[in-house]
C-alpha cells in the first residue's frame, strides 16, 4: 500500500452530514477523484458513506478502498459505535462491508482494536486475542474477500506481534500535538508499512489537544501564506515518508485546501519550530 497511491486521500467519516444531500455527496466524492484522490478511507460506522461510495465510484476508476472491522453502528447513542470484536463479528462486518460497497473484494481491511488512542474499551467477551482476529482475517484473505490487512489502534507491541500476518497499513490516532506513537511510526518505517492516522489534526474529542491551537503553527502559517490547518498536514508529511493522509470533509472547497498541503514546502528550520511543540497524550476512552 506504502508505495502505490499518492499521499494524501480522502477519509469519508464525514460523509454523513451529507445525508441529506446525496448529491453533493456523490460529487464530493467525484471532486476527489479529480484532483487525484486514489485512496479513500471508509468504516460501516460512518453512517452513508459506503453508500455514497457504491453510488460515486465507477468501474474504471482506479482508487483503493480501505474500509474498517471491529465496530459496529449505534446510530444515535452517546457514542455513534459499539465494539465487535470477536472473530465471527469480524467475518459478518466484512460481508457486510462487500455488500454495501458492492464489490466481491476489499482491498484493504484495517482491524480496529481497543487498544490505544480515543476508544472505547473492550470489556467481557469483547476482550479478544489478537491471533484469534489475525486468523479469520488471514482466512478472508486467502478466500479473495480481502486484499490486505491493516490494523488501527493497535499498540507496539500488537504490531510487533501481527507482522508475520503481512499488515500493509496502521491507523492510529497522531499529529503533531498528540504524538504517543513514535516508536510505532519507527517500526512501520523499518517494515515500510503505511502509516495513517487519524485525527491528524487532534481535537476530534475534548480533552484533546489541537494543531490549530498552536502559536508556533499559526507563525509558520502565516509565514508561508497557508492555513494551520495545511500546516499540520505538510508537518506529518515531513515527518515521515511512510505517513499517508486520509483527512476529511463535506466540502469542496476543504477538500481542496487540504490536497493542496502536499505542495507546501518546509525548510529545516521551520521544522525544528514544528518539532519543539510539545506532544500531549491522545490516551483517553469514550463513552
Amino acid at each position: 500500500m506504502l508505495h502505490a497511491v499518492t499521499r494524501i486521500g480522502y477519509g469519508a467519516a464525514q460523509l454523513r452530514r451529507l445525508d441529506d444531500d446525496r448529491a453533493t455527496a456523490v460529487a464530493l466524492v467525484r471532486r476527489a477523484l479529480e484532483l487525484g484522490v486514489d485512496h479513500i478511507d471508509t468504516a460501516l460506522f460512518y453512517g452513508s458513506a459506503n453508500d455514497v461510495l457504491r453510488q460515486a465510484l465507477r468501474p474504471d476508476d482506479k482508487v483503493l478502498v480501505v474500509t474498517k472491522v471491529g465496530a459496529t453502528p449505534v446510530p444515535g447513542g452517546p457514542v455513534p459505535l459499539r465494539l465487535a470484536q470477536r472473530p465471527g463479528e469480524l467475518r459478518t462486518d466484512v460481508e457486510n462491508n462487500l455488500r454495501t460497497l458492492g464489490t466481491d473484494r476489499l482491498d484493504v481491511v484495517n482491524l480496529r482494536r481497543p487498544d490505544g488512542g480515543p476508544t472505547v474499551r473492550a470489556t467481557g467477551d469483547q476482550v479478544v486475542d489478537l491471533d484469534d482476529q489475525l486468523a479469520v482475517l488471514t482466512a478472508l484473505r486467502d478466500e479473495g474477500k480481502i486484499g490486505g490487512i491493516g490494523l488501527s489502534g493497535v499498540t507496539l507491541d500488537g504490531l510487533r506481534r501481527a507482522l508475520p500476518a503481512g499488515i500493509v497499513c496502521v491507523q492510529n490516532a497522531y499529529s503533531l500535538v498528540a504524538r504517543d506513537d513514535e516508536e510505532l511510526l519507527q517500526l512501520c518505517t523499518a517494515e515500510d508499512i503505511a502509516w495513517v492516522p487519524f485525527f491528524p489534526l487532534g481535537g476530534a474529542f475534548p480533552g484533546l489537544p489541537k494543531v490549530t491551537d498552536e502559536p508556533a503553527v499559526h507563525a509558520v502559517a502565516e509565514k508561508l501564506g497557508v492555513t494551520p490547518s495545511q500546516v499540520g498536514l505538510a508537518w506529518l508529511l515531513h515527518h515521515s515518508p511512510t505517513v499517508l493522509l486520509i483527512p476529511g470533509t463535506a466540502s469542496i472547497a476543504h477538500l481542496e485546501a487540504n490536497l493542496a498541503a502536499a505542495t507546501i514546502r518546509l525548510d529545516d528550520a521551520t521544522m525544528a519550530a514544528l518539532d519543539a511543540v510539545p506532544s500531549r497524550s491522545s490516551q483517553i476512552t469514550l463513552g
